[in-house]
């Protein structure tokens, strides 16, 4: 009996392809731009399409951006599923951290909706993008509490307020700065940030 997968047609795959780049371009101009000020506009001319093409792929602009960020997040969640299982507690977060901060100086990690935003409310009711984060977050929260007993993080701190201070580096506005100035590469730029995430400002 033949198991072999249906063969996608040319037609198919070029609906594929370009529902790809819509939602890559999607993810560049919310790093660069954020949710509210992108238009449609930006991401048909981005992707070199008609915007009636785009609305083909996605109804809305809410629909669209809540598609961009599930697959950031899968990202995520797929770069946290590689990591070696051995590492420390806190060698994994800081390497999903770092991970994070790459993203983020490549222009690649959509910048978070502001509370009022109407993304918020999609994403919210999105049901593959909440699993996603209680996933994410049920991850790094069992490294943290694991950290904590290691001695590697403060005990002392609730492991809610990690989490969020965690997540806050994947739109910390000083990487951007450091990259604007010039004076960092980015390497040395992801070693400070995670310098200051983790080890704080205090001297030692």
């Amino acid at each position: 009996m033949d198991n072999a997968p249906p063969k996608v047609s040319f037609k198919e795959q070029m609906h594929q392809a370009r529902e790809h780049a819509i939602l890559q371009t999607a993810c560049d101009l919310l790093g660069s731009k954020s949710f509210d000020c992108m238009t449609m506009d930006d991401v048909a001319g981005g992707v070199g399409i008609a915007k009636a093409s785009l609305y083909k792929h996605f109804g809305s602009k809410e629909d669209l951006c809540c598609a961009a960020m599930v697959k950031v997040l899968h990202l995520v969640n797929a770069h946290v599923a590689g990591l070696d299982p051995t590492l420390a507690a806190v060698d994994k977060l800081r390497a999903v951290v770092r991970w994070s901060l790459g993203r983020l100086l490549e222009g690649e990690m959509p910048l978070l909706p502001s509370r009022n935003s109407t993304l918020r409310a999609v994403l919210m009711s999105n049901k593959e993008y909440a699993d996603g984060v209680v996933h994410l977050s049920d991850t790094l929260g069992e490294w943290i509490v694991q950290a904590q007993a290691d001695g590697a993080l403060d005990p002392q701190l609730p492991p809610l307020v990690v989490l969020y201070t965690l997540y806050a580096r994947a739109c910390d506005t000083v990487v951007g700065f450091l990259q604007e100035s010039g004076l960092y590469k980015d390497d040395e730029i992801m070693d400070l940030v995670l310098r200051t995430c983790f080890d704080g400002l205090r001297a030692r």
